[in-house]
């Protein structure tokens, strides 16, 4: 399936399996997580133990300094949980364009963590949240139970802080089975429907990703045997027109331990950039990663980010306007279906 992937999109463009130009900086902080999510690609969890360092921190705030105006892209994991998320967020600063903070919203409830959406607001984060649906039962399936009028609660204090307004506010959304991902426009007036009038909660943009067969939710897939009937689906919805946006042209992920990927897809599949003698490209020789031209590394995993609307950490790639980096088919799911299990 590689093979295939690989090929398709050659034969839209072949420069669409090379490296264009760096303009995100993804950085994941851990896989410690406060929840253990069904969908999780990094199979984060409490008993997560890979947590970046200060030392790598570092070193990602000096490449940014030499690199200006990027957008720095901070995930987990559960971010916020790195003991030294503050440091690495106020040492930032001033480093980069725009900073996003991949949040999962419910740990702003957790004790000793109530500083958090005030944190946000004072460092001019974007806050990019987990909001899998606008249900609850549906939510509850994927995350565990409580954790969507968490998630509500804490989508209230962001408003009140202006996030939705005058503060970017952006959900994403993923389908809670095997399916792939509806219209985002159509799924967006949705949601913008449902959370105003049942919780009056305002947001800026929804951002819409098909669920990657890696991690906790490619075990799902094997313990009900259909990982190769999902992966198959993901190829027969390949869309062409998603092919110039995958991220993994203009963005490099930075692992906990400084080790460089071209996705955090890649990250969670342990394949990592390298070398042509096998060794691999770190933080300290990041200009190694963002030479124009460059290959990518490829899996069966990466049909998910051309399936229907296309898919990837800022959102749908052939929808129009939605792309929370800067610079279709027929749909798989329906908006009245858009939060079945």
């Amino acid at each position: 399936m590689t093979a295939m992937f690989k090929k398709k999109v050659e034969a839209v463009d072949d420069r669409f399996t090379t490296f264009h130009r760096l303009e995100t900086l993804q950085v994941n902080l851990g896989d410690l997580c406060n929840l253990s999510c069904a969908h999780c690609h990094h199979h984060a969890s409490p008993q997560g133990a890979r947590i970046m360092g200060r030392d790598v921190m570092e070193k990602i705030t000096a490449f940014l300094a030499r690199h200006p105006g990027l957008t720095l892209d901070i995930t987990g994991g559960c971010p916020e949980m790195n003991p030294d998320f503050r440091y690495f967020v106020e040492a930032s600063a001033g480093h980069a364009a725009r900073r996003i903070i991949r949040s999962n919203l419910a740990i702003a409830l957790e004790p000793g963590m109530e500083w958090l959406p005030d944190f946000y607001r004072e460092q001019a984060l974007v806050v990019m949240a987990s909001l899998p649906c606008y249900e609850a039962e549906n939510v509850e399936k994927q995350r565990g139970g409580g954790v969507f009028m968490q998630s509500i609660e804490v989508l209230r204090r962001l408003n009140r802080q202006g996030y939705g307004s005058e503060l970017e506010l952006h959900l994403v959304h993923n389908p809670g089975n095997g399916s792939v991902s509806g219209s985002r426009d159509m799924l967006e007036q949705h949601y913008r429907t449902e959370l105003l009038q049942r919780f009056g909660v305002s947001f800026s943009r929804l951002h819409c990703m098909n669920n990657t067969p890696i991690g906790r939710f490619r075990d799902n897939l094997e313990r009900r045997g259909t990982y190769q009937r999902y992966i198959e689906h993901l190829a027969e919805k390949f869309n062409p027109l998603a092919t110039e946006q995958i991220m993994c042209r203009t963005l490099v992920s930075v692992g906990w331990d400084g080790v460089l990927y071209n996705c955090d897809f890649n990250l969670a599949a342990a394949l990592p950039l390298q070398r042509a003698d096998g060794s691999l490209v770190t933080i300290d020789h990041a200009d190694e990663a963002i030479v124009p031209g460059s290959g990518i590394r490829m899996a069966a995993h990466c049909f998910s980010c051309t399936a229907g609307e296309g898919s990837g950490c800022g959102g749908s790639l052939a929808a129009s306007g939605n792309k929370v980096y800067g610079s279709a088919n027929s749909n798989d799911q329906g908006v009245s279906a858009c939060c079945q299990q």
